[in-house]
C-alpha cells in the first residue's frame, strides 16, 4: 500500500475549496508557512447582517492534481458564528 498524501514545503502553494456555510463552492490560495497545510481556517464573511462573523472551516481531505495540492474544507457550523443560507432567509 502506497502512501498518497501530497507534499508541501515552505513557501508552496496550495488551492483552498469550502463546501457550506457561506463560502460553498469557493476557492483560494494560501501559501504553507511551515511545510503542511492548515487544519482549520476562520473566514470572515458577512452575513445575516452580522458584519465581520467568523466562520470556521475544517480539513476534511487533501489531494494532488496537475502538481498543485488541493485541500477541501467543510464548514464547520458549531464552531463559527451563525449563518443562515439565503434560501432560507427568502432572499432567493
Amino acid at each position: 500500500m502506497t502512501n498518497n498524501t501530497p507534499k508541501l514545503t515552505h513557501g508552496d502553494e496550495y488551492i483552498v475549496f469550502y463546501e457550506g456555510g457561506p463560502y460553498d463552492g469557493q476557492n483560494d490560495i494560501r501559501i504553507s508557512t511551515d511545510g503542511s497545510w492548515d487544519t482549520e481556517v476562520t473566514v470572515i464573511a458577512d452575513t445575516d447582517g452580522n458584519v465581520d462573523a467568523q466562520q470556521v472551516y475544517t480539513v476534511v481531505s487533501a489531494r494532488e492534481l496537475n502538481d498543485k495540492v488541493q485541500v477541501t474544507y467543510r464548514w464547520d457550523a458549531k464552531d463559527g458564528d451563525g449563518y443562515q443560507a439565503p434560501e432560507e432567509r427568502g432572499e432567493l
